[in-house]
């Protein structure tokens, strides 16, 4: 994982944004938040495991899906598999050791 602060390519309201193998973070401070770090280092497990092009996709899909359903950027963002499980593990810094592969899909059909 490579760390990039920059204040440019992060959308407004969101910390960083993890494009393999780079993490882009806003305030360098958060080079030094774990639970954030490792909520990113999910998103990297999970574009390894889908090759990174497909993961956008599949992301960007997603969330147009989660958009329609619940009429909500923000709840759409929050109910996209992949979201759901760095939110639900970021905490857990032992995650990644035992994380199955395709974890993220234990959170596709999840009712919020």
């Amino acid at each position: 994982m490579f760390l990039i602060v920059t204040k440019h390519l992060i959308p407004k309201g969101y910390h960083g944004l993890a494009v393999f193998p780079f993490v882009f973070i806003k305030n360098s401070a958060d080079k030094e938040n774990m639970v954030f770090l490792n909520h990113e280092k999910i998103h990297l497990r999970q574009q390894m495991e889908l090759i990174i092009i497909p993961f956008f996709v599949f992301y960007l899909t997603e969330y147009l899906v989660r958009l329609a359903q619940y009429k909500n950027a923000d709840l759409a963002y929050r109910n996209i598999s992949f979201e759901r499980e760095a939110y639900v593990n970021e905490s857990n810094l032992e995650y990644l050791k035992k994380r199955p592969f395709f974890s993220f899909c234990n959170y596709l059909f999840l009712e919020k």
